[in-house]
Order: C-alpha cells, then sequence, then structure tokens
C-alpha cells in the first residue's frame, strides 16, 4: 500500500497509475499513504508554557481547529500541537477515550507526524501497529488509545512547518479524497489564522512609537509606505474573526494613522461615525485605487464599493473621494 497518495483535484493515485475519483484507500491493509491535499489548508496552536498573549492565542486557535477536525470529519479523535525545538508538543486533543495521548511530545522524524512536519506534506497510516514506514517511538500513547487509522497533516505558513495536527479512528476504515478533504480545509484555515497572526506581530515590531513631531519628518516615500501598510491591514483585518486579534490589528492601524499626523495643521473633529467598511473603502481610494481595484481587494462588489465611497462621502461632507480623503487624515481616520 505505500506509495498512494491523494491527487490534487481529486482521487487516489497508487504506484503511478490513476485510479477514479472517489477511489478509496483499503485500510485493512497496512503501511503509510503520503497524502497531496486537493484543497487548501488553516491554522493555530502554541506549546504549553509560553506565556505571551500571541502564543495563548495561537494554543486557541488550535484547540478549536482540533475540535473542528472531529465536528466536520467522520474521524472520531483527534489531536494537535505546535512546532518547537524541533518538536510537535500536543496540546489539544478531542474525542479520546483514554488519556494515553498527554502530554505527548513528537520529535521530527519520528513517527508518523515527526515525518509529516519534516516532509511538509500529510502522511497517512492505514494500519498504524503494522505500518513498516515510521518508527513506532510513539504507539504507547497512539495504540493506548486504541487508534488504528491516522493521518498527520503538517501545518504550513509560508514555507514553515508551524505544527501538526491529527485525526484518527479506533477500527481500521477506508479513507478517501472525500473523507480526507475536510481535514484538510480546517489545516488550511488555522494556516491562515497563524500566518495573519505573525503578520500583525511583525507589523507591530516594525512601527515606531507615535510621536507628535513625526509627521514632520517623514519621508514621502516613508509616509506612502505607512499608508499602502494601513490599507493592507485593513484588508487582512476585514477577513478576522478572532476578536482579540482585530484588537491588536485596529491598535496598530491607530499608530500608523497618528504617525502621519501633522502639527501644521490642526486635527479635525468629527460629529460622524464611519463604518469599517467605509474606512476600508476609503483606505484603498487614499492610495489611488478604482472602485474595481477596490472591490478586488476587498472581495466586494464594484456597486458595493461605489456605496460604501458615496455613504463615507456624505458623512465627510466631501464631494470628491479625494476632499473625502484629506478630511479622514485630518480627523486622524487615516495616515
Amino acid at each position: 500500500m505505500n506509495g498512494r497518495f491523494f491527487a490534487p483535484g481529486g482521487g487516489l493515485r497508487a504506484a503511478g497509475r490513476a485510479l477514479n475519483p472517489g477511489g478509496r484507500v483499503d485500510a485493512t491493509k497496512s503501511g503509510e499513504d503520503a497524502v497531496t491535499p486537493g484543497s487548501r489548508y488553516r491554522v493555530s496552536g502554541s506549546p504549553a508554557g509560553e506565556k505571551s498573549n500571541r502564543n495563548d492565542g495561537d494554543t486557541q486557535l488550535l484547540a478549536r481547529a482540533v475540535n473542528d477536525l472531529v465536528r466536520r470529519t467522520h474521524f472520531p479523535v483527534a489531536f494537535g500541537g505546535l512546532e518547537r525545538g524541533d518538536a510537535i508538543h500536543v496540546t489539544s486533543i478531542a474525542g479520546a477515550r483514554t488519556r494515553s495521548l498527554e502530554g505527548l511530545v513528537v520529535q521530527a522524524s519520528r513517527g508518523l507526524g515527526g515525518r509529516a512536519l519534516v516532509e511538509k506534506r500529510p502522511r497517512l497510516a492505514l494500519d498504524y501497529r503494522s505500518s513498516r514506514s515510521i518508527t513506532h517511538d510513539y504507539d504507547r500513547a497512539v495504540l493506548g488509545e486504541g487508534i488504528s487509522t491516522l493521518i498527520a497533516i503538517p501545518v504550513l505558513v509560508g514555507a514553515r512547518a508551524r505544527g501538526v495536527i491529527y485525526c484518527g479512528s479506533w477500527s481500521s476504515a477506508p479513507v478517501g479524497d472525500v473523507a480526507a478533504r475536510p481535514a484538510f480545509a480546517v489545516a488550511e484555515e488555522l494556516s491562515s489564522e497563524l500566518r495573519i497572526r505573525e503578520e500583525v506581530d511583525r507589523r507591530l515590531a516594525l512601527a515606531p512609537p507615535a510621536a507628535p513631531a513625526a509627521a514632520s519628518v517623514l519621508a514621502p516615500a516613508a509616509r506612502e509606505e505607512l499608508r499602502q501598510t494601513y490599507a493592507e491591514l485593513r484588508s487582512i483585518a476585514a477577513g478576522v474573526d478572532d476578536p482579540a486579534l482585530r484588537d491588536r490589528l485596529a491598535r496598530l492601524e491607530q499608530r500608523l494613522a497618528a504617525l502621519s499626523q501633522s502639527e501644521k495643521e490642526p486635527a479635525l473633529e468629527l460629529d460622524v461615525r464611519l463604518s469599517p467598511r467605509e474606512i476600508d473603502v476609503l483606505a484603498c481610494a487614499a492610495l489611488g485605487a478604482t472602485n474595481s481595484e477596490i472591490a478586488a481587494t476587498l472581495s466586494l462588489r464594484e456597486g458595493t464599493v461605489k456605496s460604501y465611497l458615496q455613504s463615507a462621502m456624505a458623512k465627510l461632507d466631501a464631494s470628491t473621494r479625494h476632499a473625502a480623503v484629506a478630511k479622514a487624515r485630518r480627523a486622524g481616520l487615516l495616515p
């Protein structure tokens, strides 16, 4: 059974021979299969003992992803952990009947998950107990839970494997494209969340503290880069569901907006409040983007962009988008 893998777009391939889409792997036979997802991933997680807010948030995201694996797939048990020191530290478990998986630490290249971590591709053990393609360092934990079929999916952020999530069953069960696709989707979602968090942290580290005199010495090129960064962060924030992460993004946006405030122009106080989407549209318009370009950036219809823009212009009492952007900048809503 070795050498089988899921082919992108569906179906299974074995020994270079294409099978019919929707075909299944016979889980009654032993072996470990490399799985190439035909869909995308999502990610989350954090090793125990990390005290930073970001790592706590990553751990919560991982726990949510592990629970999603049980809820959205046909596998009754799932677990996972983030990579730390070339090892996967399992911190989240769902659906287990025993406590044998608790505290599990999987070293890189060892076991099913260690191979998935290093190879950066999913691995499948059809019959874990008799598989000859993996080391059996963690049999006490896996077999102690009674797991027979096990899939390990790496959580990829860029070129780095941030962790691994697993889903398994207590009895041998066929595993096909349909069964595996939801697990790949959970991994992709987790990956996206982690990627956003890393980008936010990177930009927070690069952003200098706001200072009243900053704008008077800010070079034109630096100011333009700041405005592009602000617009990009607005587009990222629009797709974030995590309230804590949205708050962090909002604080970063405020810092970026404050950096471009000028002492030469008095701040403009507004009696109106722009909606988040109106600010998103204005931030893109400030870069000279057309309505169609704004729509593509924010995943909106062009007519919806026009409506938001007109609403913002009316609230700001501006006759053109350029005048609206200027007023929004004076009010500290845009950098």
